[in-house]
């Protein structure tokens, strides 16, 4: 997974570690074995950024029936939340961190909500939250549109898995799932919504930025 990169955001330093595509498998055993260290007090609570090649995840309360029809393979996981899709374009973060208040996670998925919204709004594009739905929202006379997914679990009083913000990916594999559950809205990307051209790398020292000021409020 390489070498994190170090930054401090707050009193407690908190590692960088940035990477490119990466299987989704090998990231989810590093943050399994990062996650452990964290809780043991052996490493800094640490924000994974990266990119996954084509896969679909399901977490804790999939249904079989929200699932691919045609036997695509879906990775079965330990996150709360439903199914989802990672690709090329959508930028993944892991923030591995060890908690003040373990019991409040509702609360650390609204820091996260309100990070990522931040880095739409520096882009000019206005989101929001919907009542009942986590993760970031577009709403408007078209509908509403996700374009960002959060699904996490906290062990040992340390997070991990983390949030999904469609920077420019390829959306169509979104068509053979119900993303999130969710089956009366709709998915969209920053470069859709901007209507222009737009990289992760663009994209990338806003959300390191915005994300770090959100877990400098949570973590311990």
């Amino acid at each position: 997974m390489g070498v994190p990169l170090m930054e401090s955001p707050s009193d407690s330093a908190i590692a960088l570690s940035r990477h490119g595509l990466v299987d989704y498998q090998k990231a989810w055993e590093s943050q399994k074995a990062i996650h452990q260290e964290v809780a043991d007090g052996i490493r800094p609570n640490t924000l994974l950024l990266l990119e996954h090649p084509s896969v679909f995840t399901a977490g804790r309360r999939t249904e079989e029936s929200e699932k691919p029809s045609d036997g695509t393979p879906v990775i079965d996981v330990d996150r709360g939340g439903r199914i989802t899709w990672h690709g090329p374009g959508q930028l993944v973060g892991y923030p591995i961190v060890k908690l003040i208040n373990p019991t409040e996670l509702v609360g650390f998925v609204r820091e996260i909500e309100a990070g990522l919204m931040a880095v739409c709004s520096d882009l000019g594009l206005a989101t929001e939250r919907i009542d009942g739905r986590s993760g970031v929202w577009i709403r408007d006379s078209s509908g509403d549109r996700k374009i960002a997914a959060i699904g996490v679990r906290v062990a040992q009083g340390v997070t991990m898995h983390g949030f999904a913000i469609n920077v420019n990916p390829d959306l169509s594999s979104f068509k053979s799932i119900i993303p999130c559950g969710i089956s009366d809205a709709g998915v969209t990307s920053l470069e859709i919504e901007l209507n222009r051209a737009i990289t992760i790398e663009e994209v990338s020292p806003l959300v390191e930025r915005h994300i770090f000021e959100s877990l400098r409020r949570v973590s311990a």
